[in-house]
């Protein structure tokens, strides 16, 4: 076992996953707004998750973002990085941009991971292989997930998932030694 948290049945299923998506209010952030007085938002974003994602890319392991709201702030953070091009706002029917992601990586259900926190998210919770939420989701939500994760939305919990997916499928080691080769050498 991967982790003293997890049963085989999750375990197996993690290491048959070859996506995760994500929302971001809520899952990447704390799912607070900030409103300044002339418009502009403002978000949260947690550092750990930014690592989490370079954790991903060192191994090539995809991750796509449905959002339900449309963001310049998100946009912003998601190009930091490096994931616009699976990037899709604005649409709080979340399953028709999933099925347009699933047809982009020819990918079917069992082969998908999504973590999110709100109503919105249910469709998606309801149709992919490992649904996730994050541990300040709803209780409906919760209720819907195969893992909840122990760090709420905007405090690393979607880091927390990565390497859950990532330790499963033996992969965390090498995107570790990846990401940390140049940062750690010994001089």
């Amino acid at each position: 076992m991967v982790n003293k948290n997890i049963n085989n049945k999750l375990e197996n299923k993690l290491k048959k996953i070859k996506l995760l998506i994500a929302d971001v209010d809520g899952v990447f952030t704390d799912g607070a707004l900030y409103i300044g007085g002339n418009g502009q938002e403002f978000k949260k974003f947690h550092v750990l998750d930014g690592l989490g994602i370079a954790l991903l890319k060192a191994v090539g392991f995809p991750l796509a973002i449905i959002s339900g709201r449309n963001s310049e702030a998100t946009i912003h953070r998601m190009k930091e990085l490096g994931l616009e091009e699976n990037l899709d706002q604005g649409n709080l029917a979340k399953i028709e941009p999933y099925i347009l992601i699933k047809k982009k990586f020819r990918l079917q259900d069992e082969e998908i991971a999504y973590i999110g926190d709100d109503l919105a998210d249910i469709p998606l919770l309801k149709q992919v292989g490992v649904p996730v939420s994050v541990a300040n989701a709803l209780e409906e939500v919760k209720e819907k997930s195969l893992y909840v994760t122990s760090k709420a939305g905007g405090e690393g919990a979607l880091r927390e998932f990565i390497e859950l997916v990532l330790k499963a499928q033996g992969k965390f080691k090498e995107a570790l030694e990846i990401v940390t080769k140049d940062t750690y050498k010994d001089k």
